[in-house]
């Protein structure tokens, strides 16, 4: 018969942190978020370590280029997603590696014989006003002028008017050259008193754009995750499919990390794919695996030689796995099992294979949970997808604005290959759906909260480092009374009485 756990399936939501004492040291200021990546030997240091405990979601709602770029300033890893032909997914993994801070791709792109009503609907897509115009509408193509909110009037213009006949023409531009460093283009910028610098190659091609307002933050951020080339750290996700093709044009473009994305990864099809890449690659590229949910699934992954192993079956918020196929397992519970065998395999070996939680964070105070429970770092994709940064669209719905979100198993995603076991090449029904999130500005400004809440949480159980938190963290299971005790309750909110 089959085999029952005696212990529920249990979630996030279920716990809480008793608080440990918190010495006069113990502050905001000194607690050190860095944690391993990628697996190591006991006594030596990783080959590459997250200096927050947050990575993105392979998700083609979630993780592009400029997500990645982004969540690196931040001392994190994007993974851009694989649900992508191998030459387009290895272009973004590039212009990660060539971005230099504060030199912007432009994603706003216009041809001459564009009308003012695609630059208005431009406008409510990208929210950016200054517009390139090149030839042939593309990021890199040659730049023939600009728009910007001052080379039209609304109420004064038509709709139909072409943007050759109102944007600044090329000539009247002031440009940079590709080879001049960022203090050039800014001294250019404050000269001439621009609102923006088009940046331009030998042949009149647009290279990037530069902008006043990122003065500010084009300031090297201190926790930035760099390879030893000073470039930003950025993974891809591949599958178990093509992976003999994706991984050798992701290398070459410069990846420094790949996962297989799967929606279960207890399979002979992902050892095959660490298989393929040791024996081709050995050490040199760094694979992480999953999903897994309990011992057995982290012990395989780790014996073929995954370099971290994703935690979380179903627990996404966009995800119908359960649902639909009945298969999974509380994250929290998933995660403190994974954790436990983690250990064992360290004690036992002598090599630390890190772990990632995928899914189940609702409130930022999951993350926490999740990293007391032994979690070395999160993958998160609702949270990512609320940002500027994220590649989907925002919109503006009756709720106000929303940014859109779908799952890689949903119908507008078709990402058969995540859901791939060994059949047909389609996906035969869908484990996601195609939703919205609430517009939530930018990334640095909503990483910066979470981060603080983590690292205050931190201090209140008397840790500095997540190794100690793990360590010496102590849980409770709560009821369904106490949850509702603490949130707010019996009173009026003012925000609901004034309604």
């Amino acid at each position: 018969m089959a085999k029952v756990l005696p212990e529920p399936s249990r979630t996030f939501g279920e716990y809480l942190l008793i608080p440990n004492l918190t010495t006069r040291d113990c502050i905001v200021a000194n607690v050190d978020l860095k944690t391993p990546l990628v697996r190591f030997k006991k006594g030596e240091e990783p080959a590459l370590s997250l200096n927050i405990p947050m990575v993105s979601a392979i998700m083609q709602s979630v993780t592009d280029d400029k997500m990645a770029i982004a969540l690196a300033k931040n001392g994190g890893c994007g993974f851009i997603y694989g649900s992508q032909s191998i030459e387009d997914q290895a272009e973004m993994v590039r212009r990660v590696k060539k971005y230099k801070a504060g030199f912007v791709v432009s994603d706003s792109n216009l041809t001459p014989e564009n009308t003012l009503k695609d630059v208005l609907a431009l406008l409510a897509k990208t929210g950016h006003s200054t517009m390139a115009v090149t030839e042939d509408g593309t990021s890199h193509g040659k730049l023939l002028g600009i728009v910007t909110s001052r080379d039209y009037r609304i109420s004064r213009d038509s709709e139909d008017k072409k943007v050759k006949d109102f944007m600044t023409k090329f000539d009247d531009l002031v440009v940079g050259h590709k080879d001049m460093t960022l203090k050039e283009a800014n001294d250019l910028i404050w000269e001439k008193k621009l609102n923006s610098l088009p940046i331009i190659d030998d042949e009149q091609k647009l290279v990037n754009m530069v902008f006043r307002k990122d003065y500010a933050s084009d300031k090297e951020y201190a926790s930035a995750l760099l390879d030893e080339e000073k470039r930003y750290v950025v993974g891809a996700g591949i599958n178990s499919r093509d992976y003999a093709q994706r991984v050798p044009a992701l290398v070459e473009a410069g990846v420094d990390v790949v996962c297989i994305d799967s929606s279960e990864g207890f399979s002979e099809w992902q050892y095959d794919t660490i298989k393929w890449i040791r024996d081709n690659y050995g050490d040199s590229v760094r694979v992480g695996a999953g999903n897994v949910v309990d011992r057995e699934g982290f012990r395989y992954l780790a014996e073929a030689g995954a370099d971290f192993i994703k935690i979380g079956i179903g627990g996404g918020s966009i995800c119908i796995t359960r649902e639909a196929k009945g298969i999974g397992r509380g994250q929290a519970s998933a995660v403190m099992e994974v954790a436990q065998a983690r250990d064992e395999y360290f004690e036992e070996t002598g090599i630390y294979v890190p772990i990632c939680s995928d899914g189940g964070i609702v409130h930022d105070y999951h993350i926490t949970l999740a990293l007391a429970m032994g979690a070395d770092f999160v993958m998160l994709g609702r949270y990512f997808a609320r940002f500027d940064e994220s590649p989907s669209a925002k919109v503006k719905t009756s709720k106000g604005y929303m940014k859109e979100y779908w799952g890689e198993g949903s119908n507008r995603a078709r990402n058969w290959a995540r859901y791939d076991l060994g059949g047909k090449k389609e996906l035969s029904f869908e484990e996601g759906v195609d939703s919205y999130v609430p517009y939530a500005g930018r990334l640095d400004d909503g990483v910066a909260i979470t981060l603080h809440k983590i690292k205050s949480t931190m201090c209140n159980c008397g840790s500095k480092n997540l190794k100690h938190f793990y360590e010496n963290a102590r849980l409770t299971l709560v009821s369904a009374v106490s949850i509702k005790e603490g949130s707010a309750h019996d009173v009026v909110l003012k925000d609901e009485f004034n309604q």
